[in-house]
């Protein structure tokens, strides 16, 4: 007689179901340039345009990719996710601000001497008050949307209060590092240094998230546990303490982002991030709820979409990218990569 016996569970990394990617949202992301660039007058504009949007795709996808990653696998609809943003700025700044010297230093070193602990503390900040708010605003109202939106919009309302308190009601001007302010020139179109800064830590946030996610056995548990809490818990992890991780991470995503956009805005108000929010619920909802990839695509085509309408049409900048997650709706009713396919 001969007994079954189980064998050992294989690396995390290993276990995870090889999955195709859809390319066809991806293939918007070209489609849109193209079609814009016969309506542009000249071609440096466009590459001008086109690098700008992509930039600001970036930031968008930095301030979204937390809210998307709590509302999608938390199920927890925070709608106080832009003070976040707004704080992260602020503690940014706070360093930025006492580093004088190395910002207007004409040295990529001393600048990203100041930029690196001003981008650490942003993180910092808002990550901690990501797992207060958890504790304290989030924990007791799980499960129930109703009571989320009312009381996010409550705690929302007292911090940016809080942000006057500590840091006063001025806007804080903020200049950006001397190596990163001004243009180089593509051929005959201009290219701002600090974009290029904002899309080359874009894509390194994305891809950190992305293996981090898909992977990981952290990322393997956290999807587990949105899929069925109660079997992972019965293996002996605690998922609350995973969600708890992710929310203080998606608040931490939400202060990088928060930095970087006041950098690009050079300066600080406490309005910044909730200003922002409209156009991070646009790109979650292209998307897809929960997924990173989504969140990513999304961000680089609302950030196109609104670089090319504004320079075409100014006052249709945010009309058109209303227009655009209608339509992305009107055919992928669940967004461009549902939880679960990206």
């Amino acid at each position: 007689m001969t007994s079954a016996i189980a064998s050992p569970p294989r690396d995390a990394g290993s276990t995870l179901p090889g999955t195709r990617l859809d390319w066809i949202p991806l293939a918007l992301i070209p489609a849109i340039a193209l079609l814009a660039l016969p309506l542009v007058s000249s071609l440096p504009t466009w590459v001008t345009l086109s690098v700008a949007g992509l930039a600001m795709g970036m930031m968008i996808f930095m301030m979204a990719s937390g809210l998307t990653l709590v509302f999608g696998l938390m199920d927890v609809m925070n709608f106080a996710h832009g003070v976040f943003i707004s704080v992260g700025a602020y503690a940014g700044a706070s360093v930025l601000t006492r580093m004088t010297g190395q910002m207007q230093a004409e040295s990529v070193l001393s600048n990203l001497s100041a930029m690196v602990p001003a981008v650490l503390a942003a993180i910092a900040v808002a990550g901690l008050l990501g797992w207060f708010f958890e504790r304290v605003v989030i924990r007791p109202v799980y499960g129930d949307h109703l009571k989320q939106i009312l009381v996010t919009m409550g705690g929302m309302i007292v911090v940016e209060q809080l942000i006057h308190v500590v840091w006063g009601p001025d806007i804080i001007p903020l200049p950006r590092p001397a190596t990163f302010t001004g243009a180089f020139f593509l051929g005959d179109a201009a290219i701002e240094r600090y974009r290029v800064l904002a899309v080359i830590v874009g894509l390194a946030v994305f891809a950190a998230m992305w293996l981090l996610l898909n992977r990981t056995r952290i990322g393997l548990l956290v999807r587990a546990g949105v899929e069925n809490r109660e079997m992972v818990e019965s293996l002996g992890y605690r998922i609350r303490r995973l969600f708890v991780g992710v929310f203080v991470a998606g608040s931490g995503l939400a202060g990088l982002g928060g930095v970087m956009w006041a950098m690009y805005q050079e300066s600080v108000n406490a309005q910044m991030g909730m200003q922002m929010m409209v156009m991070i619920f646009i790109v979650i909802i292209i998307g897809g709820l929960g997924s990173v990839v989504g969140c990513f695509v999304g961000a680089l085509l609302v950030g196109l979409l609104a670089n090319y309408t504004g320079f075409l049409a100014p006052k249709l900048a945010l009309g058109s990218n209303i227009l655009l997650m209608v339509l992305v709706l009107l055919w992928r009713p669940r967004g461009l990569y549902p939880i679960g396919k990206g």
